[in-house]
């Protein structure tokens, strides 16, 4: 081992034990090896940031903006509907939900897809009057089997083709071995692994987590009041429950105003929206003039379940909603449903709520919104609101107004969970945003155009066509694996011309001995599987790649099977919460701990190894 060699070695090994502390973001410790390698002159000047224009990156990139246009366009909406009436047998929920997430993620962000599933399995789980913990494990895990049949399903799959000798694979080129494990991966999971799941006995099962009708209360400044004159601040914080009243609506004179600011001043008969709980409620009356309003303890938008669902039960669309007639007729007093929206929604692993608190991040004043409740593990948080530091996971109800809602959450990184009615795109848009995706792929298939010309393509199509904004395109780019993918690639490069990656396959060769293909395969597909556990499957699958090449080399073997079984093994993180996003994104409304992930994950992780290998053999051996 020469020099150069151990300066990459050892940059790799830092690299990799910070990204299993976790105590720093990925895309910063991925930023750091970069900049190690430039300093040793491992990584030329003028290649230092090349990743950033690599095809990979760009493709990646190219297929968020797609995913969040299809999104846009009602075409994952549409089909999720569906999905709220196949009844309440668990076999049956597992089967569809996996299915269907599957099929969802062979195309768009394997996030995404759950994102958008996850809310059903919710809502499923819930009516059946089960813990969610029986669905969202299943379906996180079937968000990362649908990502294998494609080459746009996963950006592992992405990276992996770049480093293929003879040019990129095919769009569908994974799916004979991705289609086999993903079949045989979701067969195990609908007739033995949803039965490995916990069972969280956690309260929230087949029953609302925030009960909101309970908590909001009419007040009248009356006549006469010390209060007229008083700025809302004033009047909030001089009674010291500043931090346990959110303050909804302020209704002067008839007039509306959602979410007022605290300078707001009080006047005479001004009516105030408070949610509080009783022990808040009283406290504040107790130090303030303010009486209680005719009607107060108001059910805001008159229990959420009863309005956002049909007499079914189910989800309603568009026609089931009232009339404008009705909505006038039972609304409670200066609420109307255009002003003001309630939704549950989920905090994302790349929020910028994490770590941060209500009052910190200035959210009342900043974005318009109120935290009314929020849950952790399936039980309501009681503590002061204001002060709750966020975690990924934690469900949040929060209160704003229709319009700007969707915005501010996505621009906060929260997800919804909109199993009171989903929300459906209109026809032409849905057949807009298929033709365009579907145009896409076309031109892929057929070798009219590159991967990463024709998405690129399809992305600014779906800007130019308005399904989304070029502001919504900005954002729903998840940078930190843009900036990850970026960095590590350059480092993955230098591992191989350092010939560290040819001396890393020769000890693999010394230590087995004469190793059959098979041998060869199973190894490279369990050293990624396990890689992909404890850190981000993309730099795992860079870290791996250089080394199959050189071992496909030393064995004369099939390099698009080592670099299959590469893929393979970094899209199967089944084992913890930190593997993948998908992972993380359940691991609080399932009440999962840490150690539930491998009660499921390790038998699954075997089946698709047993699938993978020979399937491997057959078609690219």
């Amino acid at each position: 081992m020469n020099l150069d060699q151990g300066i990459v070695f050892a940059v790799l090994g830092i690299t990799l034990a910070l990204f299993v502390w976790n105590r720093l973001r990925f895309d910063v410790v991925s930023m750091l090896a970069l900049l190690a390698m430039a300093f040793t002159g491992l990584v030329p000047a003028d290649e230092l940031f090349s990743g950033f224009g690599h095809p990979a990156v760009i493709t990646v990139a190219a297929v968020l903006v797609i995913s969040q246009g299809l999104v846009n366009g009602g075409v994952v909406d549409a089909i999720a509907r569906l999905l709220g009436r196949i009844g309440h047998r668990p076999t049956l929920q597992v089967l569809t939900l996996t299915s269907m997430v599957a099929l969802c993620s062979g195309f768009i962000n394997n996030v995404g897809a759950l994102a958008l599933l996850m809310p059903v399995a919710i809502w499923m789980s819930r009516d059946a009057g089960r813990s969610p913990s029986m669905l969202l494990m299943p379906l996180a895990f079937g968000s990362l089997l649908g990502g294998t049949v494609t080459l746009i399903g996963t950006p592992p799959n992405i990276i992996i083709s770049s480093y293929r000798p003879e040019g990129a694979f095919g769009l569908f080129d994974f799916a004979p071995v991705g289609l086999a494990v993903t079949v045989a991966g979701i067969a195990f999971i609908t007739l033995v692994g949803w039965r490995l799941t916990p069972r969280r006995d956690d309260g929230a099962a087949g029953k609302k987590l925030f009960s909101v009708g309970d908590y909001v209360t009419e007040l009248r400044v009356p006549e006469g009041s010390a209060s007229a004159g008083a700025t809302l601040h004033s009047l909030l914080t001089e009674s010291g429950e500043s931090d346990d009243l959110a303050v909804l609506a302020l209704i002067r004179e008839g007039a509306r105003k959602i979410t007022p600011s605290t300078f707001t001043v009080m006047l005479e008969g001004d009516l105030l929206l408070i949610e509080a709980n009783t022990e808040s409620l009283q406290a504040f009356l107790d130090n303030t003039d303010l009486e209680l309003a005719t009607g107060a303890l108001l059910a805001l938008q008159r229990e959420l379940d009863n309005e956002r669902t049909n007499a079914d039960g189910l989800p309603k669309d568009s026609s089931d909603e009232p009339s404008a007639d009705d909505e006038d007729a039972k609304a409670p007093i200066g609420l109307d449903e255009g002003d003001l929206q309630l939704m549950e929604v989920v905090v994302s692993s790349g929020s910028i709520l994490l770590g941060l608190s209500a009052n910190r991040l200035g959210l009342r004043e900043r974005y318009s919104l109120n935290v009314v409740a929020v849950a952790r593990r399936g039980q309501r948080i009681q503590s002061r609101l204001g002060d709750v530091r966020f975690q990924a996971g934690d469900i949040l109800l929060v209160q704003g107004t229709q319009d700007g809602l969707t915005e501010t959450l996505i621009t906060l990184g929260c997800l919804p969970l909109a199993e009171r009615g989903l929300r459906l795109g209109s026809s032409p848009k849905v057949a807009l945003a298929a033709a365009v995706f579907g145009a896409s792929i076309a031109a892929v298939v057929s070798g009219l155009l590159s991967a990463p010309v024709a998405l690129v393509g399809g992305a600014v199509a779906m800007v130019l066509v308005g399904l989304l904004s070029a502001e919504e395109a900005y954002k729903s780019i998840d940078w930190s694996i843009i900036v990850l993918l970026a960095a590590m690639i350059p480092v993955g490069q230098a591992l191989e011309t350092s010939g560290g990656a040819q001396l890393l396959a020769n000890q693999m060769l010394i230590l087995g001995g004469d190793f059959s293909l098979a041998a060869v395969l199973a190894m490279l597909l369990v050293v990624t599987l396990l890689l992909s556990n404890v850190i981000n499957n993309a730099a795992a699958a860079i870290v791996v790649a250089p080394v199959a090449l050189s071992l496909a080399t030393s064995l004369n073997v099939p390099t698009d099977a080592v670099l299959m079984a590469v893929a393979m093994g970094a899209s199967s993180a089944f084992m913890t919460p930190i593997g993948h996003q998908s992972n993380a994104l359940v691991m609080e409304p399932g009440g999962y701990q840490f150690g539930d992930y491998w009660r499921l994950g390790l038998p699954l992780s075997i089946i698709v190894t047993v699938v993978a290998v020979p399937m491997i053999m057959l078609v690219w051996a």
